[in-house]
């Protein structure tokens, strides 16, 4: 089986096939993690409800928290205007970061709103 054609024919891959993929906690809109995925990553995806992505470094799929325990499950899936993100609405259980931190945003801070107090 293979992604719906008009999905597919709505992204807008890297010459290697791939798209950027957000994951972001439901409820709070935190941005969890960003990943990778190709149309059979997709697919599995939204037919599963569980987070698939596609590893560049191994080239290979991998389902969140699969070994690890730190899963997703997908309650929604959105495409940016201009098809070349997919953003993933999730319930994330335990660590999103595979430093093991609950989101990969949490270490460096490059600006915040502390700055503009400052001023």
């Amino acid at each position: 089986m293979s992604l719906d054609p008009k999905i597919a024919a709505r992204l807008k891959c890297t010459a290697d096939g791939l798209v950027c993929a957000v994951a972001q906690q439901r409820g709070t809109g935190e941005v969890l993690m960003v990943a990778w995925m190709d149309d059979e990553a997709l697919r599995r995806t939204l037919a599963t409800r569980r987070a698939t992505y596609y590893s560049r470094s191994r080239q290979t799929y991998w389902v969140k928290g699969e070994t690890s325990g730190h899963t997703q499950k997908v309650h929604e899936v959105r495409l940016d205007c201009d098809g070349d993100t997919v953003l993933l609405v999730v319930d994330q259980e335990g660590a999103a970061c595979h430093t093991g931190t609950h989101t990969c945003f949490d270490t460096d801070i490059l600006l915040d709103d502390i700055d503009l107090e400052a001023d």
